[in-house]
């Protein structure tokens, strides 16, 4: 399973199925609202995770202990944001606004790498890669108004819509300092560290949220949903994302979030019996033509 990297696939598959994950992750996230804390979430989510991982990753992280020692800062860095921040702000923002208003802001995140890049790396914006964005806004923005760009005018944002950009922040910050990722580790130790130092992050505010009297209510849908969340957004998506990243950049990579509202419209026609129409069809198409546009930009060297 960790070795999927090497293999011959796209890198754009890699991330068009991060994108179909990480949807379902904010439609089931949406759904265990008053069932599970937003912390728990991002605690159970990652602690199983690492359960499922430890056979693939124990090995491979002892071996390697010396070079994440010495790449530790790095390390921390993206365990704090990617594991840590982003999961417990996006949860927290799922208890006061709707998973569909979710993964609209979501959706800016591409909008927010290429401005952090260029902040930060003083990476260029070529205008295949401003089209791109422009045009797949377009079909999120034609979804989200159902083809009425009256309600987009009408949209207003709430305290849940707030902790959803922060997390969005916190993912473009990632997605950046991902160029930093120390190329000594291999992919299951590197992601093992992350995800053990994330881990270690999250515990404390799991502790003080269960002695503040955030108790979960397992029963079979709490338990199927943190198994989603442990092998599909997590395992897989970080993994598939990062391995993308690695190979296409940061910027190329940040489109392809454009497709996590776009599959959770389909998740919930499939799960909650919505009906798709004409404007479904529609985003898609300028959702996808925005990432092929978006795709054809020049490679930094």
């Amino acid at each position: 399973m960790l070795r999927a990297a090497r293999l011959p696939v796209s890198p754009y598959v890699l991330l068009t199925l991060t994108a179909l994950f990480w949807a379902g992750n904010w439609v089931i996230a949406r759904s265990l609202q008053g069932i599970m804390s937003p912390i728990a979430m991002a605690f159970w989510r990652w602690f199983s995770a690492l359960v499922l991982l430890l056979p693939f990753i124990g090995r491979p992280l002892l071996a390697e202990r010396r070079a994440i020692v010495r790449h530790w800062k790095v390390l921390c860095a993206l365990a704090l944001l990617g594991v840590g921040a982003f999961n417990v702000l996006s949860y927290t923002g799922l208890r006061y606004t709707t998973a569909s208003t979710g993964v609209l802001l979501n959706s800016v995140s591409p909008i927010v790498i290429l401005a952090v890049a260029h902040i930060f790396l003083r990476e260029r914006v070529h205008g295949w890669q401003a089209a791109g964005v422009a045009l797949s806004l377009t079909g999120v923005a034609v979804i989200v108004a159902q083809g009425d760009w009256q309600r987009l005018a009408a949209f207003t944002l709430n305290p849940g819509d707030l902790w959803v950009l922060a997390a969005v922040v916190t993912w473009a910050l990632y997605t950046v300092v991902l160029r930093w990722r120390p190329r000594e580790l291999s992919s299951p130790a590197f992601t093992g560290a992350i995800i053990v130092i994330g881990v270690a992050l999250i515990a404390p505010l799991f502790a003080w949220d269960y002695a503040a009297g955030a108790r979960t209510q397992w029963n079979a849908h709490a338990f199927a949903a943190v198994a989603y969340f442990a092998v599909f957004p997590s395992v897989l998506a970080y993994f598939f994302w990062n391995a993308a990243v690695a190979r296409v950049g940061a910027n190329r990579a940040g489109i392809f979030m454009h497709l996590v509202p776009l599959f959770g419209t389909i998740l919930s026609a499939v799960f909650l019996r919505e009906t798709l129409s004409w404007y479904h069809y529609a985003g898609a198409a300028l959702i996808f033509g925005g990432i092929y546009a978006a795709s054809k930009a020049p490679r930094r060297p």
